[in-house]
């Protein structure tokens, strides 16, 4: 058999080497920093990246996005600083400490490139306890194993801060510094009486706990949390409805706002195209039917609980929908 290739042929397959090498070169590659894979960043995360990609209903042409495991709030936002992601989610306090150099951030370098997306939905502080434990509040934490997160967690920063408003450190306590998965698991050992965790409810590896542990959430209420609040304005009254987790009652608690954050040096049109995909039709129903808290990720409540500025090119979507002056 002989394949005879004529000029035409070849000029043709140039041009389609060419159109597809063009095609390729206009992919634009945009990485969600998340958290830790039982937890709610990255499911949300997976549902905005695939809502707002090319191949999402509404998505922006060209865009690949994808979600990324992280250990959290920190690491997301040096990731962001350092080039290494375009985009991350974070607590509102972390986002606000990085920008200002305060809090966590006090004697570091700002991270004044910091830019804010969307706030998506209240993050709240979960406590959980082995209900054998004998743990009724923060108090009771003392001399008790406590998993207080991963350095570089928006959740360790926090649990610190409560601790401290019972008036307890890490030396009162035997930390350990997990995520809620393993947390999960030693607890169901019987190695672990307690773990801090920052996140939407229901999150997975606590409902996956307390389908064969029977657990507590350990109140944050009171004078210590009152004052808590008012000396750190991120924080807001939260609370979690009986059996949202099997077996326990109504709690109250603190939480923060879930952020979508992003550098200054990412493109305003980009930015604007990315915007309007996250409050688009498409991602609202991926949202609805994809995860609990996915109801609670509204456009009314993107631009609240700011504490950073917006992205120039989410600041101008917000003001076309009406929702920022």
């Amino acid at each position: 058999m002989t394949l005879t290739i004529t000029r035409r042929g070849l000029a043709i397959g140039a041009a389609l080497l060419i159109a597809g090498g063009t095609a390729f070169a206009q992919q634009t590659f945009f990485r969600i920093g998340t958290g830790g894979t039982s937890g709610t960043y990255y499911p949300i995360g997976g549902l905005i990246a695939n809502a707002i990609s090319a191949t999402g209903e509404n998505g922006v042409e060209g865009l690949v996005a994808t979600a990324v495991s992280s250990n959290g709030s920190v690491a997301n936002i040096n990731a962001i600083q350092s080039g290494a992601s375009e985009s991350g989610f974070s607590q509102s306090d972390v986002a606000y400490w990085a920008h200002s150099g305060t809090g966590l951030y006090d004697g570091k370098p700002k991270v004044e490139d910091l830019r804010l997306i969307a706030t998506l939905y209240p993050e709240t502080l979960h406590i959980v306890a082995r209900a054998d434990a004998g743990i009724k509040s923060v108090a009771d934490l003392k001399g008790k194993r406590v998993s207080i997160d991963e350095p570089g967690s928006g959740t360790i920063v926090d649990a610190r801060l409560v601790l401290a408003a019972y008036g307890l450190s890490e030396k009162d306590i035997t930390p350990e510094y997990l995520k809620p998965g393993p947390s999960g698991e030693k607890m169901r050992d019987g190695a672990l009486d307690a773990f801090f965790f920052v996140g939407g409810f229901p999150a997975g590896a606590i409902t996956e706990l307390a389908a064969s542990t029977a657990i507590t959430l350990v109140p944050v209420s009171g004078p210590e949390a009152e004052k808590l609040i008012a000396d750190n304005q991120f924080f807001a009254v939260n609370t979690v409805p009986a059996e949202t987790y099997k077996g326990v009652g109504e709690m109250q608690t603190i939480s923060v706002a879930a952020q979508w954050v992003t550098s200054a040096k990412q493109p305003d049109d980009l930015v604007y195209n990315i915007t309007k995909a996250l409050w688009s039709d498409g991602t609202r129903k991926a949202l609805d039917a994809g995860h609990a808290k996915g109801k609670q990720i509204t456009l009314e409540n993107a631009v609240s609980s700011a504490g950073i500025p917006f992205h120039p090119g989410a600041e101008k979507f917000y003001k076309e929908a009406g929702v920022l002056k």
